[in-house]
């Protein structure tokens, strides 16, 4: 009886969140929130600044509402939607002797961060953002609207300095890549073969 029940007993191995993690793989936009606002505050601060007449008639309500979008947007591309869209962050950071240092980082596995889409979306909203910019600048310059300069050149100078930033990450990503290759091919030829180096001493 016992060997009828064994026979018939089948082992069955579930695999929990396998759906999820597929499902996740598939999607086009694996973090639907941090694009959503990587767009927003970009795409709001413009209209805002456009449409700053529409809104209100005072110069600093509209300043102070295209500054806050401003600011919001570098802070989110800057902490939130680098980091999870393409897997790239950095910073300043000051050390005890008071020298003011950049740091760029680029996440060594890509597996958690944004999807092709993603990163198309991130990099096409970083680049372009920038340049609308520096077009309101020159608009701004040759009809001599001085006070609304500087706004723009505010805005100018946070998105310029997240686009730095992050080309910084990814030219320093491409950059460790051939380092970290020729570093183990070096030490792979003094661990073979010795008595070339030591032969020589």
């Amino acid at each position: 009886m016992t060997e009828s029940l064994s026979e018939e007993i089948e082992d069955v191995s579930l695999d929990f969140g396998t759906e999820e993690e597929r499902a996740r793989q598939t999607a086009k936009i694996r973090h639907p929130l941090a694009t959503f606002l990587h767009l927003f505050f970009r795409i709001g601060a413009v209209i805002a600044y456009l449409c700053s007449d529409w809104f209100s008639r005072s110069f600093a309500t509209c300043f102070v509402l295209v500054l806050t979008l401003l600011s919001c947007d570098f802070w989110s591309v800057k902490n939130v939607s680098g980091r999870l869209l393409v897997g790239l962050r950095w910073w300043n950071q000051i050390d005890e002797d008071g020298q003011s240092h950049w740091v760029f980082e680029a996440k060594k596995n890509h597996d958690n961060s944004g999807t092709e889409a993603e990163m198309q979306i991130f990099w096409l909203g970083l680049i372009i953002c920038p340049l609308i910019w520096t077009a309101f600048f020159f608009t701004t310059l040759f009809s001599l609207k001085m006070k609304w300069l500087v706004l723009v050149v505010v805005g100018i100078s946070l998105q310029a300095t997240n686009l730095y930033g992050y080309l910084r990450c990814k030219a320093g990503e491409q950059e460790t890549m051939p380092k970290v290759a020729s570093q183990y091919l070096g030490q792979q030829f003094i661990i073979q073969r010795p008595d070339i180096i030591f032969g020589i001493l």
